[in-house]
């Protein structure tokens, strides 16, 4: 089983970015703890700041990855063009937020991608990326 994590911008930031919202650990550590966890799963991992590059590599792997996990950030609030590339490929996206985004801000209560997505896991911490690789695993259980 082949999963490509996607974060977008700002997702570079974490373990310095806002702790008390975002924790205290970096990406790059958590993903060595997910990917030991799933040893049996190939976890690929991008992130850009960049709305083109993520959905370039949305387009790159999405007919091939058996899922996609995508934070985008607050890409998630404005973009149509996330939203018309997770339409376009084959592979089931489930879209993941670190925060509670309903507990914030009031623009962050609207996701443009929601409704493209196979489902939305949000205010876990980085644990809502462990919950969306189970969530695909039990997908492809049926």
């Amino acid at each position: 089983m082949r999963i490509q994590i996607i974060n977008g911008p700002n997702i570079n930031l974490l373990g310095k970015r806002e702790p008390s919202i975002y924790g205290s650990v970096s990406f790059e550590d958590y993903l060595a703890q997910l990917r030991a966890k799933y040893a049996d799963i190939q976890i690929d991992y991008f992130q850009s700041n960049i709305e083109g590059e993520m959905i370039d590599r949305i387009q790159q792997v999405g007919f091939e990855a058996d899922g996609i996990v995508l934070n985008a950030g607050a890409y998630t609030h404005t973009s149509i063009a996330l939203q018309d590339a997770i339409r376009a490929v084959t592979a089931p996206v489930i879209e993941v937020h670190i925060s509670n985004v309903h507990a914030r801000e009031s623009f962050r209560h609207v996701s443009m991608i929601s409704c493209a997505c196979l489902g939305v896991i949000c205010g876990f911490g980085l644990d809502s990326y462990r919950l969306a690789v189970e969530a695909l695993l039990e997908k492809y259980k049926k």
